[in-house]
C-alpha cells in the first residue's frame, strides 16, 4: 500500500486541484484484471477525525491483502464545496475510480454520462439489500451505487418541557401535536421546530410533511412539479397555521439543520421531527439523557420518516473499472458493512446483516429504518429545493397562502423541468 487515508485540510488552489485531479488516474491503460491502483474519494461518514482514518487506513490493508496486484487509496475528502469539486473532476473526465454518492446526486451525473452502472456488483445480492436503498440509487433500471451505510431521521422529545405543559404522551400524529401546541404554549415554550433557512434542505423540513400527507415532490415520470396539489397544501397549511399561533418558534425563518444552533437544542421548543441520532446525543449534554426522548417518525394519512442511503458509485471515466468493481464487492459484504455502521453509527442498507445498536437510543433509531424514504432524485432536485425554500419563506409570512406559494414554485419549477427535457 503506497498511500495512507489523508484529509484534506484546505481549499486547494485552482492549479493544485488540477494536478490532482490529473493525478487520480493516472494509468494511461485500461486494467481488465483490476489490478494497478484504484482511487476513493472518501467524506466524513465516520465523524470522529480519529477513528476515521484509522478506519479506512485498515480497510485499505484488509481489501490489498484479499485483492493482491492492486493499490488502493482512499482519500478522505471534505464536505465543503463537494459537489463543485466532484462536478469539476467528472467534466474534465478525470476524478477518483470511486465516489461516495447520496441518491439526489445520482441523476444529474448520470445525465451526463459520468458514472457507470454497478449492475454486475449488486445483482447477486440485491435481494440481500432495503429495496428502497437500491431504488433510491437506480436511474433508468440500472443501478449507479452500491449501498454502504444507510441514515434515518425521527422524533426527538424534551420530556422536561412536555412535563412542564403536562403532557405525558408525546405527540406522534399531527392531530397530537394540533392538541399539545395550547398546552405547550400555556407553558411559555413552542411545540415543534422547524428549519425554513434557504440553506436547509426539503428533505429535513417540507417533504417529510408532504409525504406523511400523501404527496410527492415531482410526477412518476420526473418531468412535473406536484408539490402544490392538495396533499402539499395540506401540509403547509399545517406548518402556517402552527407559525401563526406560535407553536413553531419565529427562529424558523433563519434555523438551518444545526440542532446546537436551534430552539430545540436550546430547549425553547418541546420536539424536532427530522432528527438524527447526533442531534439525540448533542442535545443530551446539555438537557440531560434522561430528558431525551425518542420516538417514531411522525404520522399524518401515512407515516413516513426521512432517510438515505450512501452508496459507492463508478467514475464512468475510470481506467480500472474492474479494480473498483471488486472494491464495491468488498465494501458491501457482511463484515464490511457492519463495521462501517459499527464506525460511523449509521444504520445497515442490508437486510441480513444488523449493525449492533450501541444504546437504547440507537435501538430507537434502527425501529425508524423501517419508515425511512429516502426522497424523490431528480436531475433538478437541488435547483427545486432553493425554488421551494423563497416560497415556503413567503407562506409562513404571510405574503402568500399556501396555495399561492406552492403554485408559484411548481410554475417555476416546472418551467426548470421543461428546460432540462
Amino acid at each position: 500500500m503506497k498511500t495512507r487515508v489523508s484529509r484534506i485540510l484546505a481549499p486547494l488552489a485552482a492549479f493544485a486541484v488540477a494536478a490532482s485531479l490529473a493525478a487520480c488516474n493516472n494509468s494511461d491503460e485500461p486494467s481488465s484484471s483490476g489490478s494497478g491502483t484504484v482511487t476513493v474519494w472518501m467524506y466524513p461518514v465516520i465523524g470522529d477525525p480519529q477513528t476515521g482514518p484509522a478506519y479506512w487506513s485498515q480497510i485499505e490493508k484488509d481489501f490489498e491483502a484479499a485483492n493482491s496486484g492492486t493499490d488502493l487509496k482512499i482519500e478522505q475528502q471534505p464536505w465543503t464545496e463537494r459537489d463543485q469539486k466532484l462536478a469539476t473532476a467528472f467534466s474534465g473526465g478525470k476524478g477518483p475510480d470511486i465516489v461516495v454518492l447520496n441518491p439526489d446526486q445520482i441523476p444529474q451525473y448520470v445525465k451526463n454520462g459520468s458514472l457507470a452502472p454497478v449492475d454486475k456488483v449488486m445483482d447477486p445480492v440485491k435481494s440481500n439489500f432495503l429495496p428502497g436503498a437500491l431504488s433510491s440509487l437506480t436511474v433508468d433500471g440500472k443501478i449507479y451505487a452500491a449501498p454502504i451505510y444507510h441514515t434515518a431521521t425521527t422524533t426527538i422529545y424534551n420530556k422536561t418541557l412536555l412535563d412542564k405543559a403536562g403532557i405525558t404522551t408525546p405527540p406522534q400524529t399531527w392531530d397530537e401535536i394540533k392538541a399539545a401546541a395550547p398546552k405547550l404554549k400555556a407553558a411559555g415554550v413552542a411545540t415543534l421546530d422547524y428549519s425554513a433557512s434557504p440553506s436547509a434542505t426539503m428533505n429535513l423540513n417540507f417533504y417529510p410533511l408532504l409525504w406523511q400527507a400523501g404527496g410527492s415532490v415531482f410526477s412518476e415520470d420526473g418531468k412535473k412539479a406536484v408539490f402544490n396539489e392538495a396533499p402539499g397544501v395540506e401540509a403547509l397549511t399545517f406548518l402556517t397555521n402552527l407559525y401563526n399561533e406560535g407553536a413553531i418558534p419565529k427562529s424558523a425563518l433563519t434555523n438551518s439543520n444545526l440542532i446546537a444552533d436551534a430552539a430545540l437544542g436550546k430547549q425553547q421548543v418541546a420536539m424536532g421531527f427530522t432528527n438524527s441520532l447526533a442531534d439525540a446525543k448533542t442535545v443530551a449534554t446539555t438537557w440531560g439523557a434522561g430528558n431525551v426522548v425518542i420516538g417514531l417518525p411522525l404520522k399524518g394519512k401515512k407515516q413516513v420518516g426521512f432517510g438515505l442511503p450512501g452508496g459507492l458509485g463508478v467514475n464512468a471515466a475510470s481506467k480500472n473499472i474492474a479494480g473498483a468493481e471488486k472494491f464495491l464487492s468488498f465494501m458491501i459484504e457482511p463484515k464490511q458493512v457492519v463495521s462501517l455502521g459499527t464506525a460511523s453509527g449509521f444504520l445497515s442498507p442490508r437486510t441480513d446483516a444488523k449493525v449492533p445498536a450501541k444504546d437504547a437510543e440507537a435501538a430507537k433509531f434502527a425501529d425508524a429504518l423501517q419508515y425511512a424514504f429516502p426522497g424523490e432524485p431528480n436531475p433538478a432536485a437541488r435547483q427545486v429545493n432553493a425554488l421551494l425554500a423563497v416560497e415556503m419563506q413567503a407562506a409562513l409570512t404571510g405574503k402568500k397562502t399556501p396555495q399561492q406559494a406552492l403554485d408559484d414554485a411548481a410554475k417555476q419549477a416546472n418551467d426548470l423541468l421543461s428546460r432540462q427535457r
